[in-house]
Order: structure tokens, then sequence, then C-alpha cells
């Protein structure tokens, strides 16, 4: 009897150890997910990218951008020249798109809005408009005030680059005219950009300034 009662004890401690024990126990801090895994996680769950929309630069717009004109304060209005035959805008990146009419051929017009502080700085834009021609000569900016807005813009002539990114011309343009716009306000800022033949763009030049003086807080 008591070999018995000394056997049945072993038994069990040697089940017990053949078994485990089947309760993990508690994960370290060194096993806690990364601040970068559970981001991760958290926009594979909600189905976010982790990369955000392209600008007409081929830059990361921050998250959070729209990319689109806000109703409210940081809204403008504006008066598109004569002739110009307003478009819906390709992509909601853009607030606005028409093509001006001459005799070289049609150009294009965009006015781009990336939300409040997006785009980039006035110099940089203007080096980035200025670089996209060829032979541009030494064009100088030049700046207004217009109903509480600061305007910075800058005409180019040369050959217009083809572009790599699928954001405009597949080949280069000889002849090309180019007028690039900073609007900085509150809610801002804007960027105006009209591209197209020499013999178009030349005589859409003061109808171009004009818009930009007609820039406004939308009502």
């Amino acid at each position: 009897m008591k070999r018995d009662t000394l056997l049945l004890p072993m038994l069990l401690l040697s089940l017990g150890s053949c078994h485990g024990d089947q309760s993990a126990p508690p994960p370290s801090a060194t096993e806690a997910p990364t601040a970068d895994t559970s981001a991760m996680e958290s926009a594979q769950s909600t189905g976010e990218s982790s990369v955000g929309p392209i600008s007409s630069r081929g830059e990361v717009i921050a998250q959070g951008s729209s990319g689109s004109q806000p109703q409210g304060e940081g809204s403008i209005d504006f008066d598109l020249p004569a002739g110009w035959q307003s478009q819906p805008p390709s992509s909601n990146m853009r607030i606005a798109q028409a093509a001006i009419p001459g005799p070289g051929g049609p150009g294009d017009l965009a006015v781009f809005f990336f939300g409040p502080g997006g785009g980039g700085g006035v110099d940089a834009n203007i080096e980035r408009w200025i670089g996209q021609m060829e032979n541009p000569g030494q064009p100088k900016p030049e700046t207004f005030e217009t109903n509480g807005y600061k305007v910075t813009w800058i005409d180019v002539h040369g050959t217009l680059k083809a572009s790599s990114m699928g954001m405009g011309p597949s080949t280069t343009q000889p002849n090309a005219r180019l007028f690039g716009a900073v609007v900085e306000g509150p809610g801002g800022p804007w960027f105006f950009k009209a591209t197209g033949p020499d013999a178009t763009m030349a005589p859409a030049r003061d109808g171009f300034v004009a818009m930009l003086k007609s820039v406004r807080a939308k009502a």
C-alpha cells in the first residue's frame, strides 16, 4: 500500500512534464510591437497606403492634404480671361484648368492647391519652372499685391523639356512659353501654371496677369 501511494504522485509529475504548461508566459517588453509596426498594421487594417498621392511635381503629398479646393477660409476666386475655355479639373490636385486658344495652337492653364502650406516655397517653384525650359535666358520674377494676396510670377521662354513624370509634354516643345505664379495668402499657397506655343502665349500674357490681379477670397 505504501508503494502504490508513492508511485501515484510520481506518475502525475511525469505526465505533467510530458504535456508541458498549457498557459503561455506573458510577453516581455522587448517582444512588444514597435511604434512603426503598429502604424503599419493600422494602415493595413484601414486600407491606407504607406505612400501618399503624388503631386504634379512628383512629390509625395502629406497625409491629410485633400489636394482639392477647401470650402471656407483659404478658398479663392479669380476671373478667367475672355476666350479661355474652362475645363473640368483632370485631377484632385487641380482646382481649375483651361485651354488657351491662339494662333500657335492651344495652350494649357492649371491651378494647383496642395493644402495649406503645401507645395513648396516661392523660390523653389520659380527655380523649378525655369528649369523646365532649355535655354531660358535669365528671366526675373515679378511680385505684386492684390486684394490681400501676394503674387510672385515668372515668364519663361525657350524649349519646354519633355516630362518623365507623365505630367507634361512627352517630347520637347521648341518655341514654347511658360507662365508660373505662386499666390500667397490665408489658407494658401496656390500655384498657377500656363504653358503653350510662344505664338499663343505671347498675346495671352496680359490676360494671365489680369487673372492673377483678380484673385480674391471666396465670398
